[in-house]
């Protein structure tokens, strides 16, 4: 698996605010930097979200939103992100994900009766490599394919230290289920694999579902990056 280059150059400051959110109970973050805002993984409810944010943070700019991976519980509020904060806002999610969304707001809807707003189409397909501006932070894109084929974590060196959004991929002590549509065991091994490499030790990772974790401490206690 390539592996990117990551900048690990301290730029610019952050805020963050989790926002637990949605059927699934998903870890929605609004991301702060220099007055602007973008939604990582905005599960249900984004007009609800966007005023929130509003309220809380005034003068902020919400730009959008971007996703770890296509699955409903991820992607749910983006139609609502999109009608709160304006014809040009952001929705951005890997292209490898592209087609996921559609088919599993169907099998969300076949398993729990959950019923979720179509995204629509993104308005970016990412890749390795790339970065997201927000204020003056740069969100820089890593594929770790495996809970989805175009699963991603999004690296950031801050001046409050590295922080990873790491969605589905890696979970304190575990891993992300791969016994979905398009889970791949062997690939999200890789994935870990491939974190373990490039995220420093100190890096805080925040996960899709529950609790944080650090790269330092998965290193030492995650079974399956021991593989």
């Amino acid at each position: 698996m390539s592996a990117v280059s990551l900048d690990l150059t301290p730029k610019g400051s952050v805020e963050i605010e989790t926002l637990v959110n949605g059927p699934i109970q998903t870890n929605s973050y609004a991301v702060i930097s220099d007055n602007e805002c973008v939604i990582i993984d905005p599960a249900w409810e984004g007009e609800r979200l966007v005023g929130h944010i509003r309220a809380e943070h005034p003068g902020v700019r919400v730009l959008g939103a971007v996703c770890t991976h296509g699955h409903a519980d991820h992607v749910g509020g983006i139609a609502g992100v999109r009608a709160a904060a304006g014809v040009d806002a952001l929705y951005e999610l890997c292209g490898k994900d592209a087609a996921v969304p559609h088919t599993n707001i169907g099998e969300q809807r076949a398993m729990w009766g959950i019923e979720t707003p179509d995204p629509g189409e993104p308005t970016r397909l990412l890749a390795e490599g790339d970065a997201i501006e927000v204020g003056d932070i740069y969100l820089q894109v890593i594929e770790t394919p495996g809970h989805t084929p175009g699963g991603i974590v999004l690296f950031a060196a801050t001046e409050q230290g590295n922080i990873a959004f790491v969605g589905d991929t890696l979970f304190p002590g575990s891993h992300g289920r791969t016994d979905l549509a398009g889970g791949d065991e062997a690939a999200i091994l890789r994935s870990l694999s491939k974190l373990a490499r490039l995220l420093p030790p100190d890096t805080v990772c925040l996960t899709g579902h529950g609790d944080s974790t650090t790269m330092a401490r998965e290193l030492m206690q995650n079974p399956f990056m021991q593989m």
